[in-house]
């Protein structure tokens, strides 16, 4: 999501829409929870995380950590999204599984990572409520849902809400098009909780760690990310805050060239070519869709979500006294 901060003319001439929005926003929760519009029970427990911004904030590392964490205490947990950034968002169309083979064109790149981090089955939709269906039906042995991205979804009812908040903060506290908020930020009270990804908000910390890249082309391949300091990288990040991705790298002693791209951006090998044979660093997100034209220079950075050790507690409190549990 660019422009943040809308420069102050701009951002004034379009706050009237901004309030436009907001009213369209409330109006719309205000009908699910007055259950004058249907809310639809996904008949296990459901977990959303999703976040007030437009754009990524580190959703997708909590769903894994959660998923990873729930499995180690008993549970089967699923995982459903609408596959941003892939076919199906675009254009609708049934439920479909995303696993390892996939087509990150058609599922969404995030969907890919999840199932192939995950272990869990991994089901996409528009309609969120079709994909617990589906999920439901081909794995019932699962017990558990986990909602990537879907605070805004009101027609799927939940059970725990969770908000994350990057670096960024909440902008300038506008609603689109404005500022980068679908929701107003007094939203926040109304969450079981907030996950803090390096903001400055009251809630759990999460950090996202890795200290080695491996060769896309050969994932037995792994190298300390030391080995590559006084070499120069081109490091690609097609993410919600790519810089956030720079300065990792950079924190490492790492030398780099940054090249951002947009949110789910849909890489061609041409995107990766910079004139040298300088090796070429991306995000696990953005790894998934390079896949399949990538050479011995490039390379992965992954990353280990490092939660706030009360976070893990406080969520088995909660599913156990959840009413759908």
């Amino acid at each position: 999501m660019k422009h943040w901060y809308r420069p102050g003319a701009l951002k004034w001439l379009l706050w009237p829409a901004s309030l436009a929005y907001g009213a369209v926003a409330a109006v719309r929760r205000l009908l699910y929870a007055s259950r004058l519009l249907p809310r639809h029970r996904a008949g296990v427990p459901v977990i959303v995380v999703g976040n007030l911004v437009a754009g990524g904030s580190g959703k997708t590392p909590l769903v894994l950590w959660i998923a990873e964490f729930l499995k180690k205490n008993g549970r089967k947990p699923g995982i459903v999204s609408r596959g941003y950034g892939g076919a199906m968002a675009a254009k609708g169309g049934a439920p479909r599984e995303a696993t390892i083979a996939s087509d990150p064109a058609e599922v969404g790149d995030e969907p890919m990572l999840l199932a192939r981090r995950s272990g869990c089955p991994v089901w996409v939709a528009p309609e969120r409520i079709a994909a617990c269906r589906a999920l439901r039906a081909q794995h019932p042995d699962c017990d558990l849902i986990i909602l990537d991205d879907g605070l805004q979804h009101y027609a799927l009812a939940r059970d725990i809400e969770i908000c994350v908040v990057d670096g960024r903060g909440l902008g300038n506290g506008l609603l689109l098009p404005a500022g980068p908020l679908r929701e107003p930020a007094s939203r926040l009270a109304s969450v079981d909780a907030v996950v803090s990804h390096g903001a400055k908000v009251k809630g759990f910390g999460m950090k996202l760690e890795g200290a080695e890249l491996v060769r896309l082309t050969d994932a037995s391949d792994k190298r300390a990310a030391a080995d590559f300091k006084g070499q120069r990288l081109h490091a690609v990040a097609g993410i919600g805050d790519p810089n956030r991705f720079f300065m990792q790298l950079m924190a490492l002693g790492l030398e780099i060239v940054p090249h951002p791209f947009p949110d789910h951006h849909p890489f061609s090998a041409a995107d990766l070519e910079f004139g040298d044979a300088a090796p070429v660093v991306m995000t696990e997100k953005d790894a998934v869709k390079c896949k399949r034209f990538a050479g011995p220079k490039h390379w992965v950075f992954p990353v280990r979500t490092q939660m706030d050790p009360a976070f893990g507690p406080w969520l088995l409190e909660k599913l156990g006294g959840s009413k759908t549990a």
